[in-house]
């Protein structure tokens, strides 16, 4: 049987890919990645929703990144997207779940889920290498950038400069290269977004949303170590940090176990919904 093609339209000044039916669940992207890139976590979650995976600005055909660049900005964004398929639901993941807890603060929402949301708690992320990156990126150099970001947010399983060079050069030179170099412009601002949002995070209080905080444990402690605390933060949150999943797992390694997770979240929740209607 062929697969159910996606549907894009401009929503505001972001483009959004559309498959399924059913109540809407709105994905919001990490740093450094394309609608395109959660392709299998929607067709995954279409059987029983409307998949809207937002293309954020900075990115394919939709606009430039705004300037001065916020968190509320990309808030906006998704709010109108929001508001444009009538959803109720927000998965974001990584650097798209800071993003997401924020939408959770603007507005009342049915569920919201977060994948190792880039979340800074007393320091715990460390941005010492952004001026690095920055004056790697102003000079063209490309593959040093990529390098020091890799080694700045231990995403890779090791820290070898060799080594790292050798990955930065495959991910640039090869399928999806272009794209990552289009890419990486955004990532400065976004990264500075984290450092000026580090808190106690006790702001994340206001999220009145039943929320699912999700991690991987291959990940760097720094990315799950959050995820206890803003569940004892967050009023009606719990979390999980799931066997044999990294930090990619929502768009590369594992997108159908993510997926999983988030049917089985609001599962629970309109379970809930149904033993307690009025009588």
């Amino acid at each position: 049987m062929a697969q159910v093609g996606f549907e894009t339209e401009l929503v505001g000044g972001v483009a959004v890919e559309s498959v399924g039916a059913g109540p809407g669940v709105v994905v919001v992207p990490g740093n450094n990645r394309r609608a395109h890139h959660y392709d299998r976590l929607a067709r995954s979650l279409a059987g029983a929703h409307a998949v809207h995976v937002i293309e954020r600005r900075g990115r394919g055909a939709s606009g430039p990144q705004r300037t001065p660049y916020s968190v509320e900005a990309e808030v906006d964004d998704v709010l109108a997207v929001l508001e444009h398929t009538g959803s109720q639901v927000v998965f974001g993941h990584s650097y798209g779940g800071l993003i997401a807890l924020h939408v959770g603060l603007q507005r009342p929402l049915d569920a919201l889920i977060a994948y190792e949301p880039g979340v800074s708690i007393g320091g715990s992320f460390d941005a010492s290498w952004l001026g690095d990156f920055d004056a790697e990126l102003g000079r063209g150099r490309h593959v040093a950038a990529m390098a020091t970001f890799l080694k700045g947010t231990r995403l890779l399983p090791f820290t070898a400069t060799p080594l790292l060079w050798a990955i930065s050069l495959l991910m640039l030179r090869g399928r999806g290269g272009r794209e990552t170099r289009d890419m990486m412009p955004t990532t400065p601002a976004e990264i500075a977004e984290i450092v000026r949002l580090d808190s106690d995070g006790t702001r994340y209080a206001g999220i009145a949303a039943r929320t699912l905080l999700l991690g991987g444990e291959k990940s760097p402690g720094y990315l799950t170590g959050v995820l206890p605390q803003l569940a004892e933060i967050v009023p009606s949150a719990e979390y999980a940090v799931l066997p044999g999943l990294d930090h990619n797992a929502p768009d590369e390694s594992a997108p159908d176990a993510v997926a999983q997770q988030i049917r089985l979240h609001l599962g629970r929740i309109e379970r809930h919904a149904r033993t307690h209607l009025p009588s």
